[in-house]
């Protein structure tokens, strides 16, 4: 992955956290924000984050051109379910003959985080994409959570062979969500994250203001 900051380096997990007792709040309750249910859980986790982070949601939302909108696909989640999500991720590392548990962890958080760092557990990440003003996904060039479904080629936000529409849609929701604040996880164009440890590092901020919930 060349220069990209994988969540399980350790530069991440050293990054203090001076938590700021924000509530998780629901995605839907935000007008400007759709919710979709694909990564629904019992528990129902998927649709909520901290109360700043729906805030800088719907300012990103907003600031879309008439006709487009966010549809948010997974807020928080569970401690047990990110354990899960990355012992399977580190299950199929092995199985490709992948040894040694620093390069597993590594190799892991490339598209699932080690559950002490983990956005999603901490409220501050949503994987999400566009959609127009019927509900329709706009092409983004590869699904949302591409590495489940043999796609990973196009999970990176820069990606080759896109298509000229696929790139300017990334491009345009790069620019909604980075003007609210959100910074991106490379090896996922539709991860987005505020106020975790990763954000911390990445903007030169020093402490993260989320940690897991």
């Amino acid at each position: 992955m060349g220069s990209v900051i994988l969540l399980g380096d350790p530069r991440v997990a050293s990054v203090p956290v001076a938590e700021c007792g924000e509530p998780l709040v629901e995605i839907a309750s935000a007008s400007s924000v759709a919710l979709d249910g694909r990564e629904r859980d019992a528990t129902g986790a998927y649709g909520r984050v901290r109360a700043g982070v729906l805030s800088r949601l719907c300012s990103a939302s907003d600031s879309l051109p008439d006709g487009v909108r966010l549809l948010a696909v997974e807020g928080h989640r569970t401690r047990s379910e990110q354990e899960r999500r990355f012992a399977l991720r580190q299950e199929r590392l092995r199985a490709e003959g992948v040894t040694g548990a620093a390069e597993l962890r590594r190799l892991a958080s490339e598209f699932v985080a080690p559950v002490e760092v983990a956005p999603h557990c901490a409220g501050a990440a949503v994987d999400l994409t566009l959609a127009g003003a019927d509900g329709t996904e706009l092409d983004m060039g590869g699904p949302v959570n591409g590495h489940r479904t043999g796609d990973e080629r196009s999970c990176p936000f820069d990606a080759p062979g896109l298509s000229g529409t696929a790139r300017r849609n990334r491009g345009l929701l790069a620019r909604a969500m980075r003007g609210a604040g959100f910074v991106n996880y490379p090896t996922e164009w539709w991860h987005w994250s505020y106020g975790d440890r990763y954000w911390a590092l990445v903007t030169g901020a020093g402490t993260a203001v989320y940690g897991p919930v």
